[in-house]
């Protein structure tokens, strides 16, 4: 999880998972937080055709990146990885949800 600046606030690990998913994790939370937007938004935009968004700094086009809002206002993201795309996003958004 980061806040609203893209800053790593809490992290969670589980045994046995790839060390890459880590950065992976994060990456995908700064990136919520950054564009304000899931990072599966990014993935159907790549997979539709607009490749023009791997120049964005940062982007990552996987699922698993949700930002948090509350009241209308952006107060971090959260990021998961490790699992399928669709694994990730549903644990990311889960872990939204319980904000």
């Amino acid at each position: 999880m980061v806040d609203s600046g893209g800053n790593l606030v809490a992290y969670s690990r589980m045994d046995g998972t790839q060390l890459a998913a880590a950065a992976l994790a994060e990456h995908k939370a700064r990136v919520a937080v950054t564009y304000r937007r899931e990072t599966k938004a990014f993935e159907a935009g790549i997979d539709g055709g607009l490749t023009y968004q791997l120049t964005l700094d940062g982007v990552i086009g996987s699922r698993g990146g949700v930002p948090l809002v509350v009241d209308g206002k952006l107060i971090g993201g959260i990021g998961v990885s490790g699992g399928t795309g669709s694994q990730d996003e549903v644990c990311a958004k889960a872990g939204a949800a319980a904000n």
